[in-house]
């Protein structure tokens, strides 16, 4: 026991510094700590207990979090991160600024710091052209008159917005609630179309995890419910629906034998994927991968979620294919988005641009127009 504890010590340590949890303060206690055997609890000592009860942005972890098999992957991935924040920190320094670029692609599909990330984000994305291009807007839009029902629709959702991170506990100071409240008001008000719907809170929350700042979370809202996932959230969820059409037309093609599986047991594809697509994969899979996921999102849009999906799909059809029933088919599909498959993320996001082949914008535009069409006749 007492080897565990300390691997845990010394990996969350170094996992810390590369994530910037961990203060320069902090950090200089810690080393006087470890040199010493007995002593009063220091912050050093403190700052362990943070890196042990809750991950890097501030998700607990539950009780029957299994620490052992946490550092065996850490001490593995720490390597990764460590080459990839040296080769990002030398790329930024270059002088040439960030650039849309086959080198930028490959380097955001390897992983981004989470230093770097808002900014990346933010230029990938367009989020920065636009916030540079409307200075002042977010904050007019804090500034309209608020609309009640939107007000308290927002609120009524505020408490239910990741209870079981410290962050947004309105003990924690600066509490990330305000901050939200305020993001998803904005945003409301910048498009009434949309307004707010369930859902939105969760993203806008890892947006502000992130950036750490409203306006540039506004923006990067903005970015994926205008431009990278238009019509996801609007009140019919049309883009939403197609998408998940269009993932059972890619599943009949690339994974025949799943497809078939679905249609001996009547299972519609929203039953079993729809968070998936409207929480882009917010609580279905590790923080960690959500977030590589969400590099990639942003710098090369849409279908990488389904290149996601399909991932996940093909690596375990066989234990799809043995469902007997509808609710066998449905514990599948929450079992295929757990284990070590998704928690070790480098290892994932490799498989993701691998393991389901070929998929170009040309495909899914050609499949988003005969979906689309068809659920608008069926709705007709």
């Amino acid at each position: 026991m007492q080897y565990r504890e300390t691997r845990r010590g010394t990996h969350g340590e170094a996992i810390a510094r590369i994530w910037g949890i961990i203060t320069e303060d902090e950090e200089q206690e810690m080393e006087k700590n470890n040199k010493a055997t007995n002593g009063s609890r220091s912050v050093a000592g403190r700052a362990k207990d943070r890196i042990d009860s809750v991950d890097p942005y501030g998700f607990e972890r539950s009780d029957d979090f299994d620490y052992e098999s946490y550092e065996e992957l850490m001490s593995e991935y720490l390597a990764v991160l460590t080459r990839r924040a040296i080769k990002w920190s030398k790329y930024l320094k270059g002088g040439a600024g960030v650039q849309r670029n086959v080198k930028l692609k490959r380097y955001v599909r390897k992983g981004i710091p989470n230093e770097h990330r808002a900014l990346i984000w933010m230029v990938a994305s367009g989020a920065q052209e636009q916030m540079e291009k409307y200075p002042g807007h977010y904050q007019s839009m804090l500034q309209a008159q608020h609309d009640g029902k939107l007000l308290e629709t927002i609120c009524t959702d505020l408490n239910r917005t990741f209870p079981d991170n410290v962050h947004f506990r309105k003990t924690s100071n600066p509490c990330m609630q305000k901050a939200l409240h305020n993001v998803l008001l904005a945003y409301g008000h910048h498009n009434p179309a949309v307004g707010y719907c369930q859902g939105m809170n969760f993203i806008a929350g890892y947006l502000l995890i992130i950036a750490k700042d409203e306006e540039k979370s506004f923006w990067l809202m903005e970015a994926l419910f205008s431009r990278i996932l238009p019509d996801y959230y609007t009140p019919d969820m049309l883009g939403l629906k197609t998408d998940q059409e269009v993932l059972g037309e890619l599943v009949k093609a690339k994974v025949p034998s799943v497809w078939q599986t679905m249609m001996e047991h009547d299972v519609m594809w929203t039953l079993v994927v729809s968070r998936w697509f409207i929480c882009l994969y917010i609580d279905i899979l590790p923080t960690e991968t959500v977030l590589r996921i969400w590099d990639c999102l942003f710098y090369e849009g849409s279908k990488i979620l389904f290149r996601v999906a399909l991932t996940l799909i093909h690596h375990h059809q066989a234990l799809i294919q043995e469902a007997k029933s509808l609710p066998d088919v449905c514990q599948a599909f929450k079992q295929i988005t757990r284990g070590p498959f998704v928690e070790e993320c480098h290892t994932f996001m490799e498989k993701i641009f691998n393991e389901p082949g070929s998929l170009s914008m040309a495909t899914l535009t050609k499949l988003r127009v005969t979906c689309r069409d068809r659920l608008v006749a069926e709705r007709s």
